[in-house]
């Protein structure tokens, strides 16, 4: 079993202070989300004073997503390195300044840098979440604490709608990356003040430790292991492939439903809007529910691999309806199905990421999440390409709601289709010795 070695100290004890780890990683992840969602609410405004094609519109997108593939790959790497705690902080503060440094851009390609800044700086956010998950939880609990924080980026998207424009009104576009920016120091205080890994924390009681290494056979050691190694195990492919398939409709469903909803409905969004805090606001029950019901079937007795891969079948087909948005004119129907969709994504979301967590050591997870999370993102930065090409294309015959049309069917046949691929790689468990 596990050498308990954790300084305890029973008199300054928190009782499941496990999940006050998680709350901390969801209020970053929701600060972290915030934050990149700022300009895809602006753009129906700043399209218009930057004179803006859907193509340049999509080169910025670009710009975030490369940029973010560049930084997963990098943080993910330095983050097994020198830990969770400094990691974290880097990433906050760099991420924080850069979204307040959107106020300065005069230009296109000033949004470009700032953006680009911004995607490298927000990489940080999943592999040292995903790491801290798998510092602070055993097994059967992982998938609902990455359930939990993962759906910060749900609430991200739904206080954004709702204050964005409302500090537009009252201060100006600038303001509001300003202001929405500022928030991560706050929460860097509290990340400094209450996070260490179990082994130093002196708040944790030693049953809690004991539990949080119950269902691990032995104390992992520290190795190190080249990206190379990590690329010739299959479950790093299926890893991959799940992201680079399915990522990119989250990039879509992130920064172009606004312009979706603008074109289409013609909803004004300088003013708060219902619609879209609607469709994150499921994402968020999506994103818990998924880690949820993984991990109940768990505890009801299934394999771990089966529970997470049934569970991601279900989420998958839950998407497919999406591509019926199309025959569809009543708002609040097309929100509806845009919104099992945006939470189905989330349930996935939760649980492919916890698949690494059930195959790979802790020592190796923030690495390989980084070239998961790279290959997502290389995907989010092809993608984007395409939809502002057919965006542009279907507004010159003038019918741009026709190239949304082609792009949920996208959505609709992607998970299924990423799903697929990872079964043919890995059709069965096989955890990772290292």
């Amino acid at each position: 079993m596990t050498n308990l070695q954790a300084p305890f100290n029973t008199s300054g004890t928190i009782r499941n202070y496990r999940w006050y780890v998680c709350g901390l990683l969801f209020a970053a992840t929701t600060i972290n989300y915030i934050d990149r969602y700022v300009l895809g609410l602006l753009k129906p405004l700043l399209e218009i004073e930057f004179k803006w094609t859907e193509s340049d519109y999509s080169y910025i997108v670009m710009a975030f997503t490369l940029s973010y593939a560049i930084g997963l790959l990098g943080f993910g790497r330095v983050i097994d390195k020198i830990g969770t705690k400094v990691g974290y902080s880097i990433s906050l503060v760099v991420w924080s300044l850069a979204a307040m440094a959107h106020a300065l851009a005069k230009s296109t390609f000033g949004f470009g840098v700032a953006r680009s800044v911004l995607g490298v700086s927000e990489a940080g956010n999943f592999p040292a979440a995903i790491k801290s998950v798998a510092e602070w939880f055993p097994k059967r609990e992982r998938a609902l604490a990455t359930g939990i924080f993962n759906s910060g980026t749900n609430i991200g998207a739904v206080v954004a709608p709702l204050a964005v424009p409302l500090i537009v009104s009252w201060y100006g576009w600038q303001e509001a990356f300003v202001i929405t920016g500022a928030i991560g120091f706050i929460w860097l205080i509290f990340w400094w003040l209450y996070y260490e890994v179990p082994a130093k924390q002196k708040r944790l009681s030693q049953e809690e430790y004991a539990y949080i290494h119950s269902d691990e056979e032995k104390e992992e050691s520290v190795v190190k292991i080249s990206w190379s190694r990590l690329l010739t195990y299959k479950q790093t492919w299926a890893f991959v492939f799940g992201k680079l398939l399915t990522d990119p409709i989250w990039w879509f469903f992130l920064f172009w439903l606004p312009s979706y909803f603008a074109s289409t409905f013609q909803l004004d969004f300088k003013k708060p809007s219902l619609h879209l805090a609607i469709v994150y606001t499921a994402t968020t029950i999506g994103s818990i529910g998924g880690g949820y019901f993984s991990s109940w079937l768990i505890q009801k007795g299934w394999p771990v691999f089966k529970a997470r891969r049934v569970t991601m079948l279900i989420v998958a087909l839950a998407v497919v309806p999406i591509i019926f948005v199309q025959f569809l004119d009543n708002i609040w129907a097309v929100v509806a199905l845009i919104s099992l969709a945006a939470a189905a994504h989330q349930a996935w979301s939760t649980n492919i990421f916890t698949t690494v967590s059930d195959a790979f050591p802790k020592s190796v997870l923030s690495s390989v999440i980084g070239i998961g999370g790279m290959a997502g993102s290389i995907g989010g930065f092809l993608f984007p390409l395409f939809v502002g090409w057919l965006l542009d294309y279907y507004k010159l015959l003038g019918d741009i709601t026709s190239g949304y049309n082609i792009l949920f069917v996208i959505c609709g046949l992607a998970y299924l289709s990423a799903l697929s691929i990872m079964h043919l790689l890995t059709p069965r468990h096989e955890a990772i010795k290292i």
